[in-house]
């Protein structure tokens, strides 16, 4: 199982400092986000996606916005979800 952290202020400090702590969940990556909105922090157990496509927190720009993620789960319809986005222009 994977380790998330986070909050709604930036401290790149704090965020790192717990990220760490949760190395035991997720020994394979671990990747942080800042700014002055939210603060993302993720440790990785890689299980399906070995690869580095799933480093996270994930973060996506389209059209001057921003979109960031981090997640502990599996996307089963991601099929759907990739041909759905792409319809949308994204």
């Amino acid at each position: 199982m994977c380790g998330i952290t986070g909050f709604n202020w930036e401290d790149k400090k704090l965020l790192k400092s717990m990220t760490d702590v949760l190395s035991h969940r997720g020994p394979d990556s671990h990747g942080i986000y800042s700014d002055k909105v939210i603060s993302l922090g993720h440790r990785r157990l890689a299980i399906i996606d070995l690869s580095k496509k799933g480093h996270q927190p994930m973060i996506y720009e389209h059209k001057n916005k921003k979109v960031i993620i981090t997640y502990n789960g599996e996307v089963y319809n991601f099929q759907e979800i990739k041909n759905e986005l792409e319809k949308k222009g994204y």
